[in-house]
């Protein structure tokens, strides 16, 4: 418990606004949590998977909790991951998933902190508010919007920049009323008012952004009775080129199937969209053609589409490490948002939660140094992540965009001819005839991957690691001694075409 407890707005309750509120509230600040969407609490899992989120659409999309998200609960909120158990999330102990190919299985000391948790967004939203509003000093105010910030009238600690006391609030029967705090919290997720906000108080955030190029669809099935998950080892998806998917398990019998195709790409991404289209193509990847088999499995939603996004980050300290604005904070996708298709969401936003936390315990009468800690710590935790998703876009789409530009030419029948060598070529060439057969076969690189899968690890560790990559390596070298990989889907064309012909 800190000393000092202070008043807290928190302008947001997804998991962001949900994960700041819990871990300051368990610190005995006191916190009014302020959401848009008129949401009550639903009476279950179930319940909560039809909540009207109009302020999250993504929220009926694929998400992963990772070992990262897992351990924090694990070690600091355990009694939330007891009640996410309880709720029908299940514990994914990923060295009881390892392939069959790995011979050595013996443990190693730290295998139980690779677990991570099969659960839907919104039963860990669910989860987490009933946490909330469990916790003595939290107030929630559903279906009231956030309008504008209030900032006091003189500067804090002779600073030059302003310093943010209140929002300005709007009630469902359009009243208009100011709240006053000691600290106000953004976690308004990835379509981020921030800079709006900000702007109207004459402060410009730094900032940028990169379109990650994709349009995301998600369907989720259940587990009909008596039916079992085919047997796992590790992450379940692909990488085609022209067509990413992956399947993402749920709570509750339920899993979900997720594509990604180029924004580009209209002709595909119709078809997907259509439900019966969708099925057929699930049907006819092999990592998740098992999943949907009519006698494991049925549909419970339509296609779920959400386009539009970006890797992006804020920045609210300036060059010379001063801050930019003080009294007020970004969480979550609101400060740093990366492409959704890699699942680190949730995971990162409760991470830095977690550090916002303890920026306020280390300086509860320093909005200054507050600032300063809370930003350096987001660049040593989240930041890599940034970087890492805009690296691995990068290199997906020269698969596809570099092979185009470099007189690649993919005629349909899964060969690549070329003038020209694709820059990214290599490093792609090595992941699949190198990474992953030696994740597939060495107890240790499959720990290192699993590891850096996830952010237990930096993003740039598996790579640097000489032991790991000598295996790699080694593995590398063999391609050509080896019975090749098995494809991980048809060409574009043979898919379209079946596709066409079951319209």
């Amino acid at each position: 418990m800190v000393e000092k407890h202070l008043e807290a707005i928190v302008i947001g309750a997804g998991v962001a606004g949900l994960g700041s509120a819990l871990a300051l509230s368990r610190a005995g600040h006191r916190v009014t949590l302020i959401e848009r969407d008129a949401t009550p609490l639903p009476a279950n899992p179930d319940a909560a998977f039809e909540w009207d989120r109009r302020g999250a659409p993504q929220v009926r999309h694929s998400h992963a909790l990772l070992a990262r998200l897992r351990n924090l609960l694990r070690d600091d909120f355990p009694d939330v991951l007891d009640d996410l158990l309880a709720a029908g999330a299940t514990e994914m102990r990923f060295v009881d998933q390892m392939p069959l190919e790995i011979t050595d299985r013996s443990p190693r000391d730290d295998d139980e902190d690779l677990v991570a948790l099969a659960c839907r967004r919104t039963t860990f939203e669910w989860v987490l508010r009933r946490s909330v509003l469990a916790a003595t000093g939290v107030t929630i105010l559903d279906g009231t919007t956030a309008e504008s910030l209030v900032t006091t009238a003189t500067r804090t600690d002779g600073t030059d920049v302003p310093t943010v006391c209140g929002v300005r609030i709007v009630t469902g029967e359009s009243k208009i009323s100011t709240l006053r705090a000691d600290i106000v919290i953004a976690a308004v997720g990835r379509r981020s008012a921030v800079p709006k906000m900000l702007s109207q108080i004459g402060v410009d955030p730094i900032g940028e952004a990169e379109d990650t190029g994709i349009i995301y669809l998600s369907r989720f099935f259940r587990l009909l009775p008596g039916a079992e998950p085919p047997p796992t080892s590790g992450p379940i998806g692909g990488d085609l080129g022209y067509l990413k998917y992956a399947v993402f398990q749920g709570d509750n019998r339920t899993f979900s199937v997720t594509f990604a195709v180029s924004t580009d790409d209209s002709e595909l991404r119709v078809m997907l969209v259509d439900p019966t289209g969708f099925s057929r193509a699930a049907a006819l990847l092999p990592a998740t053609s098992a999943w949907v088999e009519s006698e494991r499995s049925i549909p419970i939603t339509d296609v779920h589409v959400m386009g539009g996004l970006l890797n992006r980050k804020l920045d609210f300290i300036d060059e010379n490490g001063s801050p930019l604005v003080l009294g007020f904070h970004a969480v979550g996708d609101a400060h740093t948002c990366t492409n959704p298709l890699y699942g680190r969401g949730c995971s990162l936003a409760m991470v830095q939660a977690t550090l916002l936390a303890n920026a306020l315990a280390n300086h509860p009468d320093d909005p200054v140094n507050r600032t300063v800690d809370y930003e350096k710590a987001s660049e040593r935790d989240i930041r890599p992540w940034y970087e890492a998703a805009l690296a691995q876009d990068r290199l997906s789409r020269g698969s596809t965009a570099d092979a185009e530009s470099d007189g690649i030419v993919d005629d349909g029948d899964g060969d690549i001819e070329s003038d020209q060598v694709d820059p990214g070529a290599f490093m792609r060439e090595l992941l699949r005839d190198g990474m992953m057969p030696a994740v597939r076969t060495d107890a240790s690189v499959f720990r290192a991957f699993v590891r850096t899968f996830n952010l237990l690890d930096p993003p740039d560790q598996l790579m640097n690691d000489p032991e790991v990559m000598a295996k790699v390596m080694q593995c590398f070298g063999e391609r050509d001694t080896r019975r090749p990989e098995a494809p991980l889907g048809p060409p574009r064309k043979i898919l379209v075409g079946a596709l066409a012909n079951e319209a």
